[in-house]
């Protein structure tokens, strides 16, 4: 058998490989399949070019146009040249709508910016201070208390209850400027894959189904999908932190 009989033979290994991280990973791009297999990117994305395998493709999000004659807090942007190097340091809160049968299930979520992981969860059919504030109270129940608290200038997030449970938990709070999404674009970028792989909302027959969608996506997020900065899930990514942090103490 000659190079590139063997070379083809591999190539077609890898193909299939490729084909079966897909079926449960779509939107993964060539980096993730590579993580996930343990092959070198490279060869990943020549095998894909190869036999013309696309992954989906993310839609980007509209600004929020809104957003724009809103009245700024004031409040600045504290953790915009911050690089936290461990857990629990600095979260990032932002809520997002789903449309769903004629009304809109509304969804808050916070993350932890090191491990990005999903800590803290709400859902609703209103959009107010109660959504945003139980999304914090229930990644307090589990995580221990951040130095820093970041949104963006919502009224939500900028409620007196919001900022009672920051003051009552000494959490500094952080703000993105006016109309810059970006500030806050660790929350922007999970609700864009958030959205993009969410099942089709048509699926669902009552909103309980759909709530539970919800959670299993955000488990999913946590524990299965690869992040591309981490090169793994942000679970493990957390648990590494922690076993490497446990060993130090004993050396």
């Amino acid at each position: 058998m000659c190079y590139e009989q063997i070379q083809d033979e591999k190539d077609r290994e890898t193909r299939d490989m490729i084909k079966d991280v897909l079926k449960a990973n779509k939107y993964y791009g060539h980096k993730r399949i590579a993580l996930e297999l343990g092959v070198n990117k490279k060869r990943i994305l020549r095998v894909m070019k190869k036999y013309n395998i696309v992954a989906l493709k993310l839609k980007k999000k509209p600004n929020k146009k809104e957003d724009q004659n809103k009245a700024d807090t004031n409040i600045p942007n504290l953790i915009k040249t911050m690089c936290p190097l461990a857990p629990n340091i600095i979260w990032s809160c932002d809520f997002t709508y789903i449309p769903y049968k004629g009304i809109f299930i509304y969804l808050a979520t916070v993350l932890d910016i090191y491990t990005r992981e999903i800590i803290g969860v709400s859902i609703s059919k209103y959009h107010n201070a109660d959504l945003v504030t139980k999304a914090l109270i229930d990644a307090l129940s589990k995580e221990e208390i951040p130095i820093y608290v970041h949104t963006d200038q919502g009224s939500e997030y900028t409620s007196k209850q919001y900022i009672d449970l920051l003051k009552a938990n000494e959490i500094i709070f952080s703000n993105s400027a006016k109309a810059s999404p970006w500030e806050n674009g660790y929350q922007e970028s999970f609700y864009s894959h958030f959205k993009e792989e969410f099942e089709d909302i048509k699926t669902f027959n009552t909103t309980e189904e759909l709530i539970e969608a919800i959670y299993q996506q955000i488990y999913y997020y946590n524990n299965k999908r690869i992040h591309t900065a981490l090169k793994t899930n942000p679970v493990l990514y957390k648990q590494a932190y922690f076993s490497n942090n446990l060993v130090r103490q004993f050396i």
